[in-house]
């Protein structure tokens, strides 16, 4: 399988075309860039012009876009106000961040990308049919904007009651929107549905993946195999994964960890071990 790597995993570090080449020396040459602004500005051009020359000269391909979650550069510590949701039902406020999503999909005027990751909600969001609603009206306008930019827009399994597998495909079946999904282990791991079921569920439409672990409780985003407490089951994952060869790549989405002083020869690692699970059934 096509090995991938999301930058979420420096996410607390500025994006450079230093960092970008670190990653491609190591040998991996998709890439997914997480929008947070600490990260990626997306509303500073000087930095996105500066990338993409850097991949225009580059073999790497960007891959994916992962949308903003918040507006500020500190996580949405700032308040309440700089959370970004497609779910919020007061038009006036929803349409304000249905303009700042629409200001990191224009980063592909300026480097192409194929899909732009986009949640459904917040974790830990309640369900409420305003909330389809209001997610439905931001997902039409942004698809096509996504659209006229080459770009199509994925829906994300993430832990509340909007998205999990089964509300991603009701969702589908309400909305009629033809949107596809990125399938994300760790997420899985902590639903009720479980990866098994949930991969089931969102196989057919799965495009990009976002592999993690986690401890089966909360989403901290552990590398597989080497970090403690992690509960996936890796070789029934893989089984599964490979069930779909060539539909997506194997899509790391990792959290900064200190004990792991060389990340991107940990990522190496990994990947090799994924890879070992995958070929053990052969």
């Amino acid at each position: 399988m096509i090995h991938a790597l999301s930058t979420h995993l420096f996410v607390n570090h500025r994006l450079t075309t230093a960092l970008l080449n670190r990653i491609e020396r190591a040998g991996i040459l998709q890439v997914e860039i997480f929008c947070a602004r600490q990260h990626l500005d997306y509303r500073a051009n000087a930095q996105i012009a500066e990338l993409g020359h850097w991949f225009r000269d580059s073999q790497m391909q960007l891959h994916s876009l992962h949308g903003p979650m918040y507006t500020d550069e500190i996580w949405g510590r700032s308040g309440p106000h700089a959370v970004v949701r497609i779910t919020e039902p007061v038009k006036s406020q929803r349409l304000k961040m249905v303009d700042e999503i629409k200001r990191a999909l224009e980063i592909a005027e300026v480097i192409p990308f194929k899909y732009f990751i986009q949640h459904i909600g917040v974790g830990g969001e309640e369900f409420d049919p305003r909330k389809v609603d209001a997610a439905f009206s931001a997902l039409e306008e942004l698809s096509l904007f996504a659209r006229q930019r080459g770009v199509e827009i994925l829906l994300e399994n993430i832990p509340n009651s909007l998205s999990s597998a089964e509300r991603l495909r009701t969702f589908e079946e309400l909305t009629h929107l033809g949107l596809n999904y990125v399938f994300d282990t760790g997420h899985a791991n902590i639903s009720s549905e479980g990866i098994s079921a949930a991969f089931d569920l969102m196989k057919e439409k799965i495009r990009s993946t976002h592999i993690h672990d986690n401890d089966g409780k909360a989403d901290i985003h552990l590398f597989p195999f080497l970090s403690p407490g992690g509960t996936i089951n890796w070789k029934e994952t893989m089984r599964l994964l490979r069930s779909r060869p060539g539909q997506y790549p194997l899509m790391l989405e990792l959290k900064e960890d200190p004990n792991f002083s060389q990340p991107l020869e940990t990522v190496k690692e990994i990947f090799e071990r994924l890879e070992a699970q995958e070929q053990e059934d052969q």
